[in-house]
């Protein structure tokens, strides 16, 4: 989009490779082909090759900015908040980058937002690195989600239970999220862990001593804290223990997540696990979706458009090559241009390898609350794992070919 006229040339995609994560030899004429509804292709010639993102990528690349730019106060007071949590209210730049998708941060933040507002913070040189330090305490912003929805959620409660007087209920009442089964010790645990005085994100706790319940108490107030900030209500586990100088976080910060399932769900889909915050989803799906969220929900559905049409489409195609003849031969000249295409732009001294750019296989979705197989189950699917591939390469060994003497016969 910052190019003239926003059309770029493939060539000049190459130089971008390394940027981009595209650290082999990825075909990017194939890459641009497979969302015909993101990149438009200009075939003007082989050593002239252009594209451009196509007209509806476009309008969505500028709707996002302007959501961007009209939530600049709304980021500003996320990073305040981040701020007043921490123990000395300073965190270092590069530990708050982990957070930028999931707080929505433009990705020039420490150059753009983090010097517009000195009258709220500003970035300091330590021995680690550039901080981004608290200049201002507002009394206003520290009042945690939890206990902004505690009197509604209290009112709620009382309505549905057609109390006539506010009075304290005689037994405790411990309304746990759909499909999670807890024995009795797990669910007493949880119930004692809620009759602990509340402890505020935004509290002094120097004084708090590491392995008590208070400690713990505060621990699962800052996460949740920070997950009400997100855009999905959710982010990588990993991504809290950056933060353990700056919240005391214990060592044992995924297993604190796990104790307390009727406020967190740790999802092991994907390559790292994720936490989410359950009370703001529903029967798996988000309740209240930002803006950006919604923008990325049209972009998606973009990227999914598949390159060729399948079913009674595919085959009306299919039909329309086949009767002019030129199917075959229009099959191997693209191919030609395309192999020749890529010699131009690839890099050399990487291996050449299969694209296989899919999203089967997505961690961006929601898990299924309901289903807890996966954290059951993870121990037994790493031994199938195991016993499946055994069992291939033993069907490889007995499929070695061989001579009728028994000798082994020699491989192409």
């Amino acid at each position: 989009m910052a190019q003239p006229d926003r059309v770029m040339s493939l060539k000049q995609l190459g130089k971008f490779k390394r940027d981009l994560g595209l650290d082999k030899r990825r075909k990017l004429i194939a890459i641009l082909k497979k969302f015909p509804a993101v990149f438009q292709i200009m075939e003007e010639g082989v050593y002239s090759l252009k594209f451009k993102m196509t007209p509806e990528a476009e309008r969505l690349y500028f709707e996002e900015l302007k959501i961007r730019n009209e939530m600049e106060e709304l980021v500003v007071v996320k990073l305040r908040k981040l701020l007043m949590m921490s123990l000395e209210k300073r965190i270092l730049l590069e530990k708050i980058a982990h957070l930028r998708n999931d707080f929505g941060l433009p990705q020039g933040f420490r150059d753009t937002i983090c010097h517009r507002y000195p009258q709220y913070f500003k970035v300091v040189a330590t021995e680690r690195g550039p901080a981004l330090e608290l200049t201002h305490w507002d009394p206003e912003l520290a009042v945690s989600a939890a206990e902004l929805s505690a009197e509604d959620n209290r009112i709620r409660e009382l309505e549905e239970q057609n109390l006539i007087i506010d009075r304290p209920l005689k037994f405790h009442r411990v309304k746990l999220p759909k499909g999670l089964n807890l024995s009795k010790g797990e669910m007493r645990k949880i119930m004692q862990f809620r009759d602990l005085p509340y402890i505020s994100p935004y509290s002094d706790f120097s004084a708090l001593r590491a392995g008590t319940r208070e400690k713990e108490k505060h621990a699962c107030g800052v996460v949740h804290e920070i997950l009400s900030l997100t855009l999905e209500k959710r982010t990588l586990v990993d991504h809290f223990t950056h933060f353990r100088e700056e919240f005391r976080f214990s060592q044992q910060l995924r297993g604190m997540l796990i104790r307390h399932p009727d406020m967190f769900y740790v999802s092991l889909k994907g390559d790292r696990d994720s936490v989410f915050l359950r009370e703001a989803y529903r029967d798996s799906q988000l309740v209240d979706k930002d803006r950006l969220l919604l923008v990325k929900e049209k972009l998606r559905v973009l990227v999914n458009v598949p390159r060729f049409p399948k079913g009674d489409a595919r085959k009306t195609l299919e039909d329309s090559l086949r009767g002019d003849g030129r199917e075959d031969e229009s099959d191997q000249g693209e191919e030609a241009w395309s192999e020749e295409v890529d010699d131009l732009v690839s890099d050399e001294g990487y291996e050449d390898f299969d694209d296989d750019w899919s999203d089967e296989d997505d961690d961006s979705l929601p898990p299924d609350f309901d289903d807890d197989s996966e954290i059951l189950e993870i121990g037994q699917r790493k031994t199938k794992d195991k016993q499946v591939k055994y069992s291939r390469q033993n069907d490889e060994e007995a499929l070695l070919p061989v001579f009728s003497d028994g000798r082994p016969r020699e491989q192409w």
